[in-house]
């Protein structure tokens, strides 16, 4: 598993709304200016997380993000899979992600991989966002 910046940016951005729940809508210059990330990137992000109903969205003068479920409810692992894809390092020894690859031929190193694998989904599937806020 490797994070790229969407998951890292979607992370840090629902990150700040937990923080800043009870102040209300957060604007996205907010979470951009607390994290030095580009507003249109955030943007996207912001609309992936509300399309997959993680965010609500308000627009207009007195608009901004909120979160969509309590943070309590929110697993890490959903939201690097939404946007990276795999929590395995290969897609052969992937539960949601499966594809055939060339390690399938040598046992031991898929079965390391699946220990890692397992390893990795359980923390994340067990981190909520309420816990790092």
């Amino acid at each position: 598993m490797k994070l790229t910046t969407k998951s890292e940016y979607s992370l840090l951005a629902l990150i700040y709304m937990a923080r800043h729940e009870a102040s209300g809508l957060i604007k996205a210059e907010d979470i951009c200016a607390a994290y030095n990330m580009p507003k249109k990137y955030l943007e996207q992000l912001l609309f992936t997380l509300k399309e997959n109903r993680y965010i609500k969205a308000k627009r207009g003068a007195g608009g901004g993000y909120q979160l969509a479920k309590p943070a309590n409810q929110i697993t890490i692992a959903e939201i690097i899979r939404l946007m990276d894809g795999a929590l395995a390092s290969t897609e052969s020894v992937s539960l949601n992600f499966f594809s055939h690859t060339p390690l399938e031929k040598e046992k031991k190193i898929i079965k390391t991989l699946k220990e890692i694998r397992d390893y990795v989904a359980n923390k994340l599937e067990n981190l909520k966002l309420s816990q790092l806020v």
